[in-house]
């Protein structure tokens, strides 16, 4: 979702800023950069290092409060998305979201971005046991739509969502708009574009047909 459908780096900078004010904490951008892509109680000790788990708890609920009240005033959709998802759609693609966030944030961002309708399953990070580099959140989302692993696309905007795909035994797609292609790459994409709407629809869906072909 973020970095794919919703450009939110910023916004999400300006949420951790905010909560670490209050308790003196001088967040590291690099290591925020790192987190993408993670659940919090997996961000928050690299950010703020060891914490209570009533501290954490209140960290990231103030975090994603945060969050919301800045995407509520523009939902920060990528440009072009809307149409990349109406050509995948029209080609039979179905479609998920596998998201990290919390389901409060992907509601905020699909159903307040108008994309809603596009989507047959959507699996936020509350809903698995393991975070991403771990599959579980993109396998929950193969089997409520319905497809099996290997006929699955990943797009994927961070290194850790990208190892999460391979895991998962999907087709790992990188978008280079929050880390470089190098690392994308070295994650184990397959293949990695400048933004989402550079992927041409008809191109992945023949990608995926050849790899079910093989697969049987």
């Amino acid at each position: 979702m973020d970095g794919v459908l919703v450009l939110t780096e910023d916004a999400h900078w300006k949420s951790w800023l905010e909560v670490a004010r209050p308790r003196r904490a001088e967040l590291s951008y690099a290591a925020f950069k790192s987190c993408f892509g993670r659940i919090n109680p997996d961000c928050i000790p690299i950010l703020f290092g060891p914490r209570s788990l009533q501290e954490s708890v209140a960290i990231a609920e103030e975090k994603e409060a945060a969050f919301r009240k800045i995407v509520s005033e523009r939902v920060p959709l990528v440009p072009g998305i809307v149409e990349f998802l109406m050509g995948l759609q029209n080609l039979g693609v179905r479609l998920g979201v596998g998201s990290s966030g919390p389901p409060e944030n992907v509601k905020a961002l699909v159903e307040g971005g108008g994309i809603a309708r596009f989507f047959s399953a959507t699996v936020d990070g509350s809903q698995v046991r393991r975070g991403k580099p771990a599959p579980d959140v993109f396998l929950t989302c193969a089997q409520r739509l319905e497809v099996a692993p290997v006929g699955c696309a990943v797009i994927e905007d961070a290194p850790v969502g990208i190892r999460a795909a391979v895991a998962a035994g999907m087709l790992a797609v990188g978008v280079a708009t929050t880390h470089p292609e190098a690392e994308l790459r070295e994650a184990g994409a397959a293949q990695v574009f400048r933004e989402p709407t550079a992927i041409d629809p008809a191109h992945l869906t023949s990608l995926l047909r050849d790899r079910m072909e093989k697969s049987t």
